[in-house]
């Protein structure tokens, strides 16, 4: 086949950051192509490029020979193409219909809106896809598998030929995660060409035709994903053969019990918790969506005020509820969302390490900043956070990027208990391999680690043992030595009756 949509030696630079460089490759018509690097590679910055987000410094984009420049996302739609992006870009307290007809309100005579043209409108571009979502729902009130469906479409009921999917699965539960497939395998059916922007390998391999590796700004290779493998892409991705090594926490044996839980029951969402978590171990919480994972450490950490039951950092008993009882004994809390609940997107890299550690570096109110420079510095060093300078707004830094300093706004408390949320959830395979290490060294140096996480590998190579969750209850416990991806889905997922042993 030959070349439908073409690059041409882009470049694009954004403040001390040179986020593409002469990158060049081709995809075919009817294609699904995947494009792959980094996080900070520019992946993203590229899909942006193409659709009318972002106006390219140098190069040129051809599509069928003609050389196009769109420069907003209208004159992308008009061109054929649209995008769907990772972070939802929908209007939440408006309803689907007016959010999927937002840039061409159907009008009557009078100028008005007209209401059933609209919905009518939103129904055919709802049912191109097999959405089943009522048109007058509010944005907000879907869940973001199906907010997800409505912006595939909005890109197919314009008409687009060219659709780029920016990390269109890594908010998505397993089960939407499929529909996702289905309806990608289905549009490429259509002869719609993809431009699939992802990090998680097994999904490119499943579903593309080609792919590109960017690394840094630059291209790296495009290729038939059938000639090559994902370690070739790995080592083509971060310049190195990638090599994880066995915890080294495993082989010590644990310290003193820093946390201990009993009876941690919440109304609706979990009950009759029982863990236990000593010094130098790191300890997974598996379970399907909606076992209730997430919700036990914003429990644990004081978040939930209808929580009841018992927890004890270090012997000492903490008031359920309390944030600020959870901060006094050094227990800290990465949540999965972490522009949501994590970061403040608005402030820098410095400020937003130094927030969970400001009142050891204030006097009389007023903050160090040599200290907090320096601290700061500290841990971007220790994390390898790429970003010009600590005083970067965290808001420009890839995903990756910011969950590096998610990460060290807690390491910069020196928390004895770390509550972990989905580590990695949007997170390339080389930050991965920053990260787990990173886990272990805190767990050698006697922190206490509980970590959720819905990637069982990950968490069978990472923990000393492993929780399972399923419907609100503690259903076993899976020692390293014994965890497998089938011994854990079968406790999931109910299939083994017998319980293992919990913590007592």
């Amino acid at each position: 086949m030959s070349a439908y949509l073409e690059f041409h030696h882009i470049g694009k630079r954004f403040p001390g950051v040179q986020a593409l460089d002469d990158v060049s490759f081709a995809i075919e018509r009817g294609a699904c192509h995947a494009l792959i690097g980094e996080n900070g590679a520019g992946k993203s910055t590229l899909g942006k490029i193409l659709a009318g987000i972002y106006r390219s410094d140098a190069g040129e984009i051809r599509l069928e020979g003609r050389v196009i420049a769109p420069a907003s996302p209208l004159e992308a739609r008009q061109l054929g193409i649209a995008m769907v992006h990772q972070e939802l870009a929908f209007c939440p307290n408006l309803s689907v219909a007016e959010n999927l007809c937002l840039g061409d309100l159907p009008r009557n005579r009078a100028g008005w809106v007209d209401r059933a043209v609209l919905r009518a409108r939103a129904r055919t571009m709802l049912a191109a896809v097999g959405a089943d979502i009522v048109p007058d729902r509010l944005i907000g009130s879907l869940s973001t598998g199906l907010e997800q469906l409505v912006q595939i479409a909005a890109a197919v009921g314009t008409g687009a030929r060219i659709i780029v999917m920016d990390e269109p699965s890594s908010s998505l539960s397993a089960g939407e995660t499929r529909e996702l497939f289905r309806l990608v395998r289905e549009l490429r059916g259509r002869g719609i060409t993809l431009v699939y922007v992802s990090h998680r390998m097994e999904e490119l391999f499943a579903l593309c035709d080609s792919i590109t590796v960017l690394r840094d700004g630059h291209h790296v290779s495009t290729g038939r994903i059938a000639e090559t493998n994902p370690q070739r892409v790995v080592t083509q991705m971060i310049g190195r053969e990638l090599r994880l090594q066995t915890p080294a926490h495993l082989a010590r044996e644990p310290g003193e019990e820093q946390l201990r839980v009993r009876g941690l029951s919440s109304p609706g969402n979990f009950s009759g918790i029982d863990l236990a978590l000593r010094a130098g171990e790191i300890v997974g919480l598996a379970g399907l969506v909606g076992a209730g994972r997430s919700e036990t450490l914003q429990a644990i950490f004081g978040l939930d005020p209808e929580a009841t039951g018992e927890v004890r950092v270090k012997g000492h008993l903490l008031p359920v509820g309390s944030v600020n009882a959870a901060l006094d004994a050094r227990l800290g809390l990465v949540p999965e969302d972490r522009k949501r609940q994590g970061l403040v997107l608005g402030l820098s890299c410095r400020e937003n390490t130094s927030l969970a550690a400001l009142p050891g570096l204030t006097r009389f109110g007023w903050v160090h900043r040599r200290r907090e420079r320096s601290l700061a510095q500290k841990y971007a060093d220790q994390l390898r956070v790429k970003a010009p300078t600590i005083e970067t707004l965290i808001g420009g830094l890839s995903g990756g990027n910011q969950q590096k300093v998610a990460l060290a706004k807690w390491l910069a408390r020196d928390c004895d208990v770390l509550l972990v949320d989905e580590p990695t959830r949007g997170v390339d395979v080389g930050a991965k391999a920053e990260i787990y290490p990173l886990l272990d060294e805190l767990a050698c140096q006697g922190k206490a680690i509980l970590v959720v996480s819905s990637e069982l590998p990950e968490l069978i190579g990472l923990c000393r043992r492993i929780l399972v969750m399923r419907g609100g209850r503690l259903v076993g416990e899976v020692p390293h030595t014994e965890a497998s991806e089938a011994s854990l889905m079968r406790l999931m997922a109910g299939v083994e009756d017998e319980p293992r042993t919990t913590a007592s």
